[in-house]
């Protein structure tokens, strides 16, 4: 049930461009509206259904007397939001394969950020593996000539997102709602704004309306999979699982979408593959023994 669960979760997550894609005519802040909006609506029916009104309740109460914990929670609606725009944008532009490379490289940045903040301790394979990841950027920044902005700001918010969610240590069902909700009056009155000025695309006949509407649902589901899956399998096996996502991206850009894909791109995110197979395998055994950090200790 688990492991079923967190494969969902990164299927989903990883073919959601072709949803994106199918809303290409609506502007990227106009979905990011719609989708906070009706994320929130969906995991509000969500909490009744399971029953856990009580716990956001909870939740809301405990903020109240946390100051500190509501400011992180106001931090990661902000750091999700500029996520979710950014891979809106992403997808509109064709720039799939480099959404893509910022989920490849976001677990590593991860690992940084833990290092930075957390005083979190990494042995000689992480920090290889952080070295060569970087590598591989790089590499992609000389060919792109510029900066690859969407995969590293998508990279970042994530990683930035993690890391405040640890901090506040808010439940997963609740934290998205709340989140949503933090974000919700903004989303409204832009809604209102485009409205009277330009007119909302959501009037727009044919899928448009039912697609945004589904935008909750799409942004929900996957996370309350994760939560189910994240219960039940070891950390380890997550770590695996996390690249489905990020794959299935780059195949739907490549094969589905013809995004320009050479043999410096190949190259660059082998790079970038093999720095997050010795990240996975950084803590086993068969590693270990061969670290020359621990080997000068032992000297």
């Amino acid at each position: 049930m688990g492991i079923t669960a967190g494969t969902g979760a990164y299927m989903i997550w990883g073919f959601l461009p072709i949803y994106w894609k199918y809303l290409g005519h609506v502007p990227p802040a106009e979905i990011l509206a719609h989708r906070i909006i009706w994320s929130l609506l969906f995991m509000c029916i969500v909490i009744v259904i399971l029953n856990k009104g009580k716990e956001l309740l909870e939740d809301l109460a405990y903020l109240k007397t946390h100051p500190k914990i509501t400011a992180g929670l106001i931090l990661a609606s902000l750091f999700i939001s500029a996520n979710w725009l950014t891979y809106i944008w992403a997808v509109a532009n064709d720039s799939i394969i480099e959404a893509s490379l910022g989920y490849y490289i976001n677990p590593l940045v991860s690992v940084f950020l833990g290092v930075v903040f957390l005083k979190e301790k990494v042995n000689f394979w992480q920090k290889t593996s952080f070295v060569l990841a970087a590598a591989g950027v790089l590499i992609l920044t000389l060919s792109f000539e510029g900066v690859p902005a969407a995969a590293i700001l998508l990279a970042l918010s994530f990683a930035f997102y993690g890391l405040v969610k640890k901090l506040t240590k808010i439940g997963a069902f609740t934290g998205l709602t709340l989140e949503t909700l933090v974000l919700a009056p903004v989303s409204i009155g832009y809604l209102f704004y485009i409205h009277e000025d330009a007119g909302s695309a959501f009037y727009g006949g044919d899928v448009t309306m039912p697609l945004l509407i589904g935008a909750g649902a799409v942004t929900a589901v996957p996370l309350l999979l994760f939560g189910i899956g994240a219960k039940k399998i070891p950390l380890s096996m997550i770590g695996i699982l996390q690249y489905i996502a990020p794959t299935i991206m780059l195949f739907l850009g490549v094969f589905s979408y013809s995004e320009t894909f050479q043999f410096v791109h190949l190259f660059s995110f082998s790079v970038i593959w093999f720095a997050l197979i010795l990240y996975s395998f950084s803590n086993t055994k068969w590693l270990n023994r061969f670290n020359p950090a621990s080997k000068s200790l032992s000297q």
